[in-house]
């Protein structure tokens, strides 16, 4: 195994570490805040989130000899920043994460569970995605309207550096972002002090509590969101570098893996989407049976940031909120972009995902479950109708 290392992997599983961590850490504290959680538990879940992915990362990718690159969750945790909290506060949400975490291992182990999930059609999962994305999105023009001097030099940052090296885009505006925190932001000395004593998390449990109410407002569209937008994505990059995985054996090591953290406020990991296309990419190594040790020094480099994910929350709770948001919007632009192109791409299904995103986006629940599952519900049940109208119609011209 040490003979398959090599400088190249390194440096790219260094890369994949900085990114996809420094790219979306800022989404993951304001969604689990928005589920409920404290500074101390905000900074718990990422520390679990970062020490999970990296175990989980580590040991596929050994087992496996393949580049099985793991993230947590950003678009579940844009979920979580839109849904709003639940009854009985984070230990509510939590228990919703394990429920999420069982059908992610159920839809691993179980095939017609997995084929369930495979089958919501591709638009009406990007369109509830979009929805979920559209508000946060919004934050960057928001943050400039506030306070224009703090936020133009992070998104001034953004496009600039993005027009050069797309993954790099966000890394940089979180430099910029603490740059305007250092010489923009007024912070006195006790304030920066505390932020080194806080520089290592402590992990804080949170005993779950289960709810029919959690379990379909928040656990099974984090479910099918973390289904839809990461594991399967995940494993088509895989297969088009040329690796074939065993697709359900990885959606259940994630689950599982989701299932150890929830309880210290992670919310959830799963295979990872654009960083995997680093680690299973030729820049990673010309031979592909080398690449998986970018995929292992990228989970030792989660494991090192979690560590010190109490100081990355020390850090961020000096800047105003608006700026936190803009930096979270600018990470999730590029998603919001996919998402939407893969709702409204296919003509037959633009009415059943218009009608979806609407309804996500609008952020009206009913009866306490979130706008995401009722936005699901009513594009599937408008794709049916229309399905089964078009069914109609071919049924009668065959009898003509």
């Amino acid at each position: 195994m040490l003979r398959d290392f090599s400088v190249q992997s390194l440096f790219m599983g260094l890369l994949v570490a900085f990114v996809g961590f420094a790219s979306s850490f800022s989404v993951i504290l304001q969604g689990l805040e928005g589920a409920g959680a404290s500074h101390a538990q905000s900074a718990s879940g990422l520390m679990a989130l970062s020490i999970g992915m990296g175990l989980c990362g580590i040991i596929i990718s050994a087992v496996t000899r393949m580049p099985v690159s793991i993230a947590w969750s950003t678009p579940g945790a844009a979920l979580l920043a839109t849904s709003g909290a639940l009854p009985g506060g984070f230990n509510a949400a939590v228990g919703a994460f394990m429920i999420a975490a069982a059908l992610i291992i159920l839809a691993g182990l179980l095939k017609p569970v997995g084929r369930a999930i495979s089958a919501i059609p591709a638009p009406l999962a990007n369109a509830m995605l979009a929805g979920v994305l559209l508000a946060l999105c919004f934050a960057p023009v928001e943050a400039v309207k506030v306070s224009p001097l703090l936020a133009l030099p992070i998104v001034a940052t953004w496009v600039i550096v993005g027009a050069f090296n797309r993954l790099l885009a966000v890394p940089a505006a979180f430099l910029a972002f603490v740059a305007v925190l250092i010489f923009g932001v007024d912070a006195d000395a006790e304030a920066w002090s505390g932020v080194f004593r806080n520089a290592f998390a402590a992990p804080v449990w949170v005993t779950p509590h289960f709810s029919l109410q959690g379990a379909v407002s928040m656990a099974l569209p984090l479910f099918i969101v973390t289904m839809a937008s990461q594991n399967i994505p995940g494993v088509a990059i895989l297969n088009i570098n040329n690796y074939r995985p065993s697709a359900g054996r990885m959606f259940s090591a994630t689950g599982l893996a989701t299932l150890f953290i929830t309880p210290f406020g992670g919310h959830g990991v799963n295979l990872a989407a654009i960083t995997a296309a680093m680690c299973a990419g030729t820049d990673a190594h010309p031979d592909p049976k080398r690449r998986y040790w970018s995929a292992i020094i990228a989970g030792i480099g989660y494991i090192v940031l979690g560590l010190f994910s109490g100081l990355v929350v020390a850090l961020v709770s000096l800047a105003p909120p608006v700026l936190i948001e803009a930096v979270a919007g600018l990470a999730l632009i590029g998603a919001f972009g996919g998402a939407i192109l893969g709702a409204f791409k296919e003509p037959e299904a633009r009415e059943a995902a218009a009608i979806t995103f609407l309804v996500v986006a609008s952020g009206v629940g009913f009866l306490g479950i979130s706008g995401a599952f009722w936005g699901l519900l009513a594009g599937l049940l408008v794709h049916g109708i229309k399905g089964w109208a078009a069914q109609r119609a071919r049924a009668r011209e065959g009898r003509v």
